[in-house]
């Protein structure tokens, strides 16, 4: 419980602490927080993983409304399954995993890696100006189950 609070929880309040500070001297920043579709549902054998994220979602939310005076835009994204190392090894290890993933992601595959960085562009960009506060989900549609 505790590694997995101090990695997921408090090492990004950390970063931000010290993120914001500077935004706040400069007058203005993006942050985009990395959450997880974990951040909005449970499921069994996740439960540290889980209330992390969950409060991570809450920490991206509340930083900010305490920031947006300060021109500070603070959103995240939840990706769902996403090509990364990790995720090929759960391949490996799972039998029949292309339709475990067909069975869990609307869209019927994994994403890719540069889908959640373009999102996370987006979210940086001059045209998501009027956006902060948001979690964008990039998950194939698994948050719309």
């Amino acid at each position: 419980w505790r590694q997995v609070m101090n990695i997921n929880l408090d090492g990004v309040f950390y970063c931000m602490k010290y993120e914001i500070q500077q935004m706040v001297e400069q007058h203005n920043g993006k942050i985009i927080n990395n959450i997880s579709v974990s951040g909005h549902k449970g499921y069994p054998g996740g439960i540290a993983y889980i209330a992390s994220k969950h409060g991570l979602t809450g920490l991206t939310k509340a930083a900010a409304m305490e920031y947006a005076k300060q021109n500070i835009r603070i959103n995240g994204i939840s990706p769902g399954l996403i090509r990364t190392p990790m995720t090929d090894k759960d391949r490996q290890g799972r039998p029949n995993y292309d339709e475990w993933v067909n069975r869990v992601e609307p869209l019927g595959r994994i994403g890719e890696a540069d889908e959640v960085a373009d999102a996370v562009l987006w979210l940086c960009s001059s045209k998501s100006s009027f956006i902060t506060g948001h979690i964008l989900a990039v998950d194939g549609g698994i948050l719309a189950c």
